[in-house]
């Protein structure tokens, strides 16, 4: 089979209904495994908020930040990935695990966020919105986080609960982007959690 191809390496969901759940996660070089402690720290954060509102995972990769917020009862999650090998692997994780909750996407975020945007939008369910780009230091990546602004700098209405950037910790993300504002940061080594919500929100 195609998958013996490539090395991938398993991950445990932390907690919630499907704790213990073992994610696939591909060896390659255009993706990576959130660290445990990454994930464990983003959901002791929004555990409880996330409960029945979506959940859309941009750059998805393996799933494990998507899965682990269906975990933790979020209503559907919404996996957008390119790559064909972390796609594979992505489908199986979710078709295991969470086939009922989630939707995969497959593409290029930045074309199909708009249409998942204004859908998201005119169903008026709240929603969290989880950028994990690949770090700008990898080949044709330069911009990447430029073009993550761009887009996140799109989200403007209520429905909009969150919106959380995983990022190279040795870039600073701007204080504020679009109609959102920095309200939390969180270092973990060499990747960073960067937390926003609109303007005029309450914690």
């Amino acid at each position: 089979m195609a998958k013996n191809r490539i090395k991938y390496f398993k991950t445990p969901i932390i907690a919630g209904k499907y704790k213990g759940k073992q994610i696939e996660i591909p060896a390659i070089s255009t993706t990576r495994s959130s660290k445990s402690i990454l994930r464990e720290s983003l959901f002791n954060s929004i555990s409880l908020e996330v409960i029945g509102c979506n959940f859309v995972e941009l750059f998805a990769g393996s799933g494990s930040i998507g899965l682990e917020a269906l975990s933790r009862s979020a209503k559907k999650a919404y996996f957008l990935e390119q790559n064909k090998n972390a796609l594979r692997l992505l489908k199986d994780n979710t078709s295991n695990i969470a086939p009922d909750s989630s939707v995969v996407m497959a593409g290029d975020a930045f074309i199909l966020f708009e249409t998942l945007y204004s859908n998201l939008k005119n169903s008026g369910e709240c929603s969290f919105f989880y950028f994990d780009p690949p770090f700008s230091i990898r080949d044709g990546m330069d911009d990447i986080y430029d073009k993550c602004i761009e887009l996140i700098a799109q989200i403007k209405d209520p429905f909009a609960k969150m919106v959380i950037v995983e990022h190279m910790s040795e870039l600073e993300l701007p204080k504020e982007i679009g109609y959102l504002e920095l309200f939390k940061y969180k270092r973990f080594g060499k990747s960073s959690l960067s937390y926003y919500r609109l303007k005029g929100e309450d914690e």
